[in-house]
C-alpha cells in the first residue's frame, strides 16, 4: 500500500468508501477547496450525503424546542458517533451529551463534552475503573450511568473493593422500564434507592426512563402512555424525596424523546431542584419515514401551522442505476451495507438526469434490498423510471442505522456542492 491508500488520521482518502479512488487524501477542513458536486462524475457511488441547510436547522430547532419547555438537550451519541456533529450540537447550546456505554463516552469527552449521562447498565470492572480515570483526567467532568437491579449494585461494590477506590463514589440513575432495561416495579426500585444510600462506590442522582418501544404514533394512547409514565415516576420520587435518598443536586430526570418527545418534555421539565435531561438524538438528521411519520403526529398535537419548518430529513445515500433488466424495475448500487432497512426500506428522494437534481416520482419505490443492491420498482405504465447511469438518491427510514454504514458523510448546501464533511467512529 502506497501513500495514497494509507490511512491517516484527521484525512479523508482513497481507503475510504465514497471517497474518490483517484483523487489524493485531504484534511478534512480542506474538503470544500476540491470543489466536488453531486452533479459530477467525480464523487462515486454509492455516497452518504449530509444537506448543511437541514442539519442547521435541526440541531437550532430542536434546541430552541428544549429551551422553550424546560428542559435540557443531552443528545444521544449513539445516532452518529460523529465529533463534528457532537461539536455543532454543544456550540449551539446542548446540556451534554448522552452514550450507551464508555467507549462512546470517550468520543464525547472529546468533543468537549463534559456534561454526560450513560443510558445503559455499567457492570464490569474495566468500565469502571474507565470511569474514575475518565473523572481524574476531565476536571468537573459530570456523569452518571443506569443501575437496575441489586445483583448489578452487588457487581460493582465487589469491583469497587478490587480497584481500591476509596471514598470516591460515582453518581447513577435508577432507570424504570418496561420492556428493556429497568426495575419494572414501584417496590424493587424504592429498595434499590435505600441500598444506594449506604453502596460504597454509588450514590444516588436521579431516575431514567426509556418510553420509545411502546410509542405508537397515535397521539391517544400516547398522551396515555406519558400520563402513566409521569405517575410511575412521581410516585417513585416522592418516596425517594421523603426518605432522603437523593445525595446529589440537583436531581436528574431523564426521558429518550427521540419519538415522543413533545409529550415526553412536560413529564421531565425541571421543577426546583430537578433538572429534566431530553435524550433525543435521531433529531439531528431525522429521516425519510421512521421519524417522519412520529414527527407528523407531534405536529399535529404541537398546532404547528402547515408548512412551517419542524425538523427536516437532512441524511440521503446517492446511488447510480445499475441495471434494468426487465420493465418497472432497476438495480441501484446501494444496499443493505450503505443504507438502513431495520425500520423499512429507504425511500427514493432525488434523481439526476441531464445534470439537473429533481423529486423522484410518486410511484417510485424501494421494494428490497441485498447486501450491494436496491430494488426500485414503479409502474411502467403510469410513469417512467431512471436509465441505466442514472443517480437516485434515497432517503434513509431510519438515520442510526446508516450513520453506523459509514466513516465519512460529504455535508453538502442547497447548490450540491460539497462544502464539508463529517466523520463518524463506531469501530
Amino acid at each position: 500500500m502506497n501513500d495514497h491508500d494509507t490511512p491517516r488520521s484527521g484525512w479523508l482518502g482513497p481507503w475510504l468508501k465514497g471517497f474518490p479512488a483517484s483523487q489524493p487524501p485531504v484534511p478534512l477542513a480542506k474538503v470544500a477547496q476540491r470543489n466536488w458536486t453531486l452533479q459530477s462524475a467525480e464523487l462515486p457511488t454509492p455516497l452518504a450525503v449530509v444537506r448543511q441547510q437541514a442539519l442547521a436547522h435541526n440541531i437550532a430547532w430542536m434546541q430552541e424546542f428544549a429551551e422553550a419547555r424546560g428542559v435540557h438537550l443531552a443528545p444521544h451519541g449513539k445516532t452518529t458517533m460523529s465529533i463534528e456533529l457532537f461539536r455543532r450540537q454543544l456550540d449551539a447550546g446542548a446540556w451534554g451529551l448522552t452514550f450507551a456505554n464508555v467507549h462512546q463516552l470517550r468520543l464525547g469527552l472529546a468533543a468537549g463534552a463534559r456534561r454526560a449521562l450513560i443510558a445503559n447498565q455499567v457492570i464490569n470492572a474495566a468500565e469502571l475503573a474507565e470511569l474514575l480515570d475518565l473523572r481524574r483526567r476531565h476536571a468537573g467532568l459530570e456523569l452518571a450511568f443506569f443501575v437496575d437491579s441489586q445483583a448489578q449494585l452487588d457487581l460493582l461494590a465487589a469491583h469497587w473493593a478490587q480497584l481500591g477506590a476509596g471514598e470516591a463514589r460515582l453518581d447513577v440513575l435508577i432507570e424504570l422500564g418496561t420492556s428493556r432495561c429497568g426495575v419494572r416495579e414501584h417496590g424493587p426500585a424504592l429498595a434499590l434507592a435505600r441500598s444506594l444510600k449506604i453502596h460504597p462506590a454509588l450514590r444516588l442522582r436521579g431516575i431514567g426512563f426509556y418510553e420509545g418501544l411502546q410509542v405508537v404514533g397515535d397521539s391517544e394512547p400516547d398522551r396515555l402512555l406519558m400520563q402513566q409514565w409521569q405517575a410511575r415516576i412521581e410516585a417513585l420520587l416522592a418516596d425517594i424525596e421523603a426518605e432522603g435518598l437523593i445525595e446529589v443536586q440537583p436531581l436528574w430526570l431523564s426521558g429518550g424523546g427521540s419519538a415522543l418527545f413533545d409529550l415526553v418534555a412536560p413529564v421531565i421539565a425541571g421543577r426546583p431542584g430537578r433538572l429534566g435531561l431530553l435524550r433525543s438524538g435521531c433529531y439531528v438528521c431525522h429521516d425519510h419515514a421512521h421519524y417522519g411519520r412520529y414527527m407528523q403526529a407531534m405536529d399535529a398535537r404541537m398546532g404547528t401551522p402547515l408548512g412551517a419548518p419542524s425538523l427536516q430529513p437532512a441524511l440521503e445515500v446517492w446511488t447510480q442505476v445499475l441495471s434494468c433488466p426487465e420493465p418497472g424495475l432497476a438495480l441501484l448500487n446501494a444496499g443493505r451495507r450503505d443504507v438502513s432497512f431495520d425500520q423499512g426500506w429507504p425511500v427514493p428522494v432525488w434523481h439526476l438526469r441531464g445534470g439537473t437534481r429533481a423529486r423522484a416520482p410518486a410511484g417510485w419505490q424501494v421494494t428490497g434490498l441485498n447486501d450491494q443492491h436496491a430494488y426500485l420498482r414503479w409502474d411502467s405504465a403510469e410513469t417512467d423510471g431512471p436509465a441505466v447511469g442514472e443517480r437516485v438518491a434515497l432517503g434513509p427510514s431510519h438515520p442510526c442505522t446508516t450513520f453506523d454504514k459509514w466513516a465519512w458523510m460529504a455535508v453538502v448546501d442547497e447548490d450540491d456542492r460539497v462544502v464539508d464533511a463529517i466523520t463518524t467512529q463506531f469501530d
